[in-house]
């Protein structure tokens, strides 16, 4: 009897062990850069349905936001800094953003 539990808690074990590493997606890697207030490119791109780490350096002397209501993502960049922001999986689709702090300064992530 003993020996069939310590053998289903093992199986148990084994099976939620597969499902985690199944679903640890390496994520997509994109960058941009905020110069005179304006992103550089203004178009990024990333493979739908995987995590995105979205590196975002900020060239300009002050600070921005980047913000997106879509991806419902904000993060504040310090002049002259880096900041990486973490996007969940996403849908095949257009996602804008702009810098809460310039907001004429607007890009897009295009995932496909």
């Amino acid at each position: 009897m003993t020996a069939n539990i310590v053998k289903g808690v093992l199986t148990v074990v084994l099976v939620v062990v597969g499902c985690l590493a199944a679903n640890a997606q390496q994520a997509a890697n994109v960058s941009i850069s905020v110069k005179n207030h304006r992103f550089q490119p203004a178009e990024i791109h990333a493979p739908a349905n995987v995590p995105i780490e979205l590196r975002v350096k900020n060239l300009d002397p002050t600070p921005m936001e980047f913000e997106s209501v879509s991806l419902r993502v904000e993060k504040v960049v310090t002049g002259n800094g880096e900041g990486v922001i973490r996007i969940r999986p996403l849908a095949p689709g257009s996602y804008g953003f702009f810098d809460d702090f310039n907001p004429q300064t607007k890009g897009v992530l295009v995932v496909r």
